[in-house]
């Protein structure tokens, strides 16, 4: 399967992801834990099925310092101990924010009571809009699954250093 259209060369679509990049610097920059942010966008694209993303959000994680078991077991989350509570109400969070149509209710109290458990304000201000990433996450996931944009050549920071 070949990509239909390079999101990359052209104008319009390079446009559109240097700013999609700029509202992620907001969240990038916050207290949230790094580690946190990509395993919550790593999430959210395996829910989706974007190779590119998974992809991408998987190699950032590893430069980052994220071991290959946790990275590993992000789609099995619940099914593993190597999270901390503060991430597996993350993942949570982001699971619930992704599934919407699955989830008549949206994010449930519980999920939110476990968020507000481990994490102060900012911290959950940086997941509320790193929700909001999720949203930009899911937007991505679906331009780069319509266009055909194939995971396995991502290299870390190499989508930051396109918008230069």
């Amino acid at each position: 399967m070949d990509a239909r259209l390079n999101l990359f060369d052209n104008e319009i679509a390079g446009k559109f992801a240097k700013r999609f990049a700029n509202a992620g610097l907001v969240i990038q920059q916050s207290p949230l834990p790094h580690s946190t942010q990509e395993l919550v966008s790593l999430r959210a694209s395996q829910i989706n099925g974007c190779g590119w993303c998974i992809d991408m959000h998987t190699k950032e994680a590893a430069a980052a310092g994220e071991t290959a078991v946790r990275l590993n077991l992000v789609a099995a989350w619940r099914e593993s101990t190597v999270f901390t509570e503060a991430e597996r109400a993350a993942l949570a969070l982001a699971e619930e924010g992704t599934r919407l149509a699955d989830a008549h209710q949206g994010v449930s109290d519980e999920t939110w009571a476990e968020v507000r458990k481990h994490y102060d304000d900012d911290r959950i201000a940086a997941l509320v809009a790193l929700v909001a990433l999720v949203a930009l996450i899911n937007a991505a996931n679906r331009l780069a699954v319509i266009v055909h944009q194939q995971g396995g050549s991502y290299e870390p920071g190499m989508f930051a250093a396109s918008f230069d």
